[in-house]
C-alpha cells in the first residue's frame, strides 16, 4: 500500500477499542482503513476486566466464543484493610446472568482477546489494516480528511470521510480536535505486576484490595492461569525503586506465592476526560477522549462502548439513513457515562490509596458501620440512562441498556440479539402493522420471541409500554405507541447537529 488510497472511516490506533471499531463498522459494509505503529499485537497483559454489556459487544462481532478461551467469570470484588476484616464486598455470582445475557463480568488476557479481534478483521472483506504505520499530521478539505502517514513502505496519503482516533492517551487525532483535557484530580503511581502462579501456588479466589495505608495493594485474578498484582508507590520511591527485582520480591513474598514475573511496569492511575470528541470529521474514542483509575475495572469497558455507540451512527450516516448531524450525540450521550465510572473509580481510589494511618482508622470505621447498617460504604455503579437528541426522554426506558433474554435447555442455549440479528428492532406488546425502512419490527407473540416471551412481557409490564424501540447498540431509544416511535426515530436521524453542552 503506497501513495495514495481513500476510505470511509481510517481508524488510528488498533488496541481493543480501534479493533472493536473497526470490527463493527466492517460487519455494517463501511470501508475501514485501520493503521497501527506497531507490526504486532502487544504480547503481554494490560486491561484485566470487561464487564457483560463489553461480552455483548463480543457477541455481536461474532467472537464470544474465541474470547472465552482467554477469559474467566470475575470472582467478588473485595475492599479490606490491612488485618483483613471486610470493608466493602462487591458480589460476583459466575452462574448468574447479567442484564446482557453474560456474567456479569470477567477477567481476561488482553492478547489473547485481541488475537481473537484481529481475526475477526482479517476476515472482514471491508477492513483493510496497516500495521507498522504513524499518523503523522492532517488537512481537512471539504469537510473531509487528508491524513499523512508514514507506512513501512514509505510515505501515504489517506483520503477519508471520517478519522477516528483510538491512539491512546497521547492522542495525537485528540491534539488535531484541540480542546484539552479536564483533570478530575486523580493523579498517583502504581506498580504493576503480572505473573503466572507456578502449579501448587495458592492465590485468593477473590478480587482484593488491601487498603492498608502501609502499602495500599491490589490483588486480581487476570486471564486463566494468571494474576495481578498493582501496588502504590509511596512518596520518595522512584520507578527504578519499585521495578527493581528485589522489590517485587518483598511485596509478592507476603502472599506466599511462587509465579513467574511476566510483566513489569509503572503507571500514573489518573482521571482525564477530553472536552472535545469530534471536530468536522475527526473523532475520538477510548483512552483519547477519557482516562480513568482502573478500580472500577471500567477503562476498556468505557472505550468499547464508545466504538459501539459510534459505529452505528457513523454507517448510518455513510449510508445516507442519517444526516451528519447525527454524530454530534456521540459525546453527549456517551460522556455522562465515561464520567459516571470515572467518578466512581476515583471514589474507590481515594478509600484504597489512603497513606496517613489516623485518616485510614477513620475510613475504616466509618465504612464498617455502614456495613453494619445495612447501607454500602461504596456505591454500585449506576451511572445513569442516555439522554440527548437520539433518545425519546420522557418515555419509559429511555436511555437504558435493553436486557438480553436467554433461553436455555438441556444442550442449547439462545439469546435474543443471535434471533433478531443487527439493526434497530421495534418490538411491539400486541400485533402490529407498523413497518419502517431498516427497523425489524416484531411483537411478542412472534414465534421468534416465544423462547424470551415471558422476561420480555416481564419488562413491558413494568414500564407500561406499548411498544420499545430499541437501537443497533441495544440502547432503548423509547418506549410508547409503535408508529410514534417510528416517526420519532426517523426524526432523530435527520435532526439538526445538536450542541455540546459545556462539562
Amino acid at each position: 500500500m503506497n501513495g495514495s488510497v481513500s476510505c470511509e472511516v481510517l481508524i488510528v490506533g488498533l488496541g481493543p477499542v480501534g479493533e472493536t471499531l473497526a470490527g463493527l463498522l466492517g460487519d455494517l459494509g463501511v470501508d475501514v482503513l485501520a493503521i497501527d505503529r506497531s507490526t504486532e499485537i502487544y504480547p503481554l497483559p494490560r486491561a484485566v476486566h470487561f464487564d457483560h454489556e463489553i461480552m455483548r459487544v463480543f457477541q455481536q462481532l461474532g467472537v464470544a466464543g474465541a474470547v472465552l478461551k482467554h477469559a474467566r467469570p470475575a470472582p467478588t470484588y473485595e475492599f479490606r484493610r490491612a488485618d483483613g476484616e471486610v470493608l466493602v464486598s462487591f458480589p460476583y455470582h459466575a452462574d448468574v446472568l447479567a442484564p446482557c445475557g453474560w456474567a456479569g463480568g470477567y477477567m481476561f488476557n488482553q492478547p489473547g482477546l485481541e488475537n481473537a479481534l484481529r481475526a475477526k478483521l482479517r476476515a472482514s472483506p471491508h477492513v483493510r489494516t496497516l500495521l507498522g504505520a504513524k499518523f503523522e499530521g492532517l488537512r481537512i478539505e471539504g469537510g473531509e480528511a487528508e491524513v499523512d502517514v508514514a507506512g513501512p513502505e514509505g510515505s501515504l496519503q489517506v483520503a477519508a470521510r471520517y478519522v477516528v482516533g483510538c491512539d491512546g492517551a497521547s492522542s495525537l487525532v485528540r491534539d488535531a480536535i484541540g480542546g484539552g483535557l479536564d483533570d478530575l484530580d486523580f493523579d498517583e503511581p502504581w506498580l504493576v505486576v503480572d505473573a503466572i502462579p507456578k502449579p501448587g501456588s495458592r492465590l485468593p479466589e477473590l478480587n482484593l484490595q488491601i487498603c492498608d495505608p502501609a502499602r495500599p495493594t491490589t490483588c486480581v485474578q487476570s486471564g486463566p492461569g494468571r494474576h495481578r498484582w498493582e501496588i502504590m508507590m509511596l512518596p520518595g520511591e522512584t520507578s527504578g525503586d519499585v521495578l527493581d527485582d528485589a522489590f517485587i520480591a518483598a511485596q509478592l513474598a507476603k502472599w506466599d506465592v511462587d509465579v513467574e514475573i511476566e510483566r513489569k511496569a509503572v503507571y500514573r492511575f489518573h482521571g482525564l476526560v477530553a472536552r472535545a470528541w469530534r471536530s468536522g470529521p475527526l473523532l475520538i474514542a477510548g483512552d483519547a477522549a477519557h482516562q480513568t483509575p482502573p478500580f472500577a475495572g471500567q477503562g476498556m469497558c468505557a472505550g468499547i462502548r464508545d466504538a459501539a455507540n459510534l459505529a452505528w451512527k457513523l454507517a448510518a450516516v455513510l449510508q445516507g439513513r442519517a444526516v451528519d448531524g447525527l454524530l454530534g450525540s456521540y459525546q453527549i450521550e456517551r460522556e455522562p457515562n465515561a464520567r459516571a465510572y470515572i467518578q466512581l473509580a476515583i471514589q474507590m481510589g481515594r478509600v484504597v490509596c489512603a497513606t496517613d494511618a489516623g485518616m485510614a482508622r477513620i475510613r475504616d470505621e466509618q465504612m464498617l458501620a455502614a456495613r453494619r447498617a445495612g447501607a454500602s460504604p461504596i456505591p454500585p455503579p449506576s451511572p445513569p440512562p442516555m439522554i440527548g437528541p437520539c433518545i425519546l426522554e420522557g418515555s419509559a426506558g429511555a436511555g437504558e441498556v435493553f436486557p438480553q433474554p436467554v433461553a436455555t435447555w438441556e444442550g442449547g442455549t439462545q439469546r435474543l440479539d443471535d434471533v433478531l440479528g443487527p439493526g434497530a428492532w421495534l418490538i411491539c406488546a400486541t400485533t402490529t402493522s407498523s413497518q419502517a425502512p431498516g427497523v425489524l419490527v416484531a411483537s411478542l407473540d412472534d414465534p421468534r420471541l416465544e423462547p424470551f416471551h415471558d422476561q420480555l412481557a416481564k419488562w413491558f409490564g413494568k414500564r407500561v409500554a406499548q411498544a420499545v424501540l430499541i437501537r443497533p447498540d441495544r440502547c432503548v431509544f423509547g418506549s410508547g405507541p409503535a408508529q410514534d416511535l417510528l416517526v420519532a426515530w426517523s426524526r432523530a436521524m435527520h435532526a439538526d447537529p445538536p450542541a455540546v453542552p459545556a462539562a
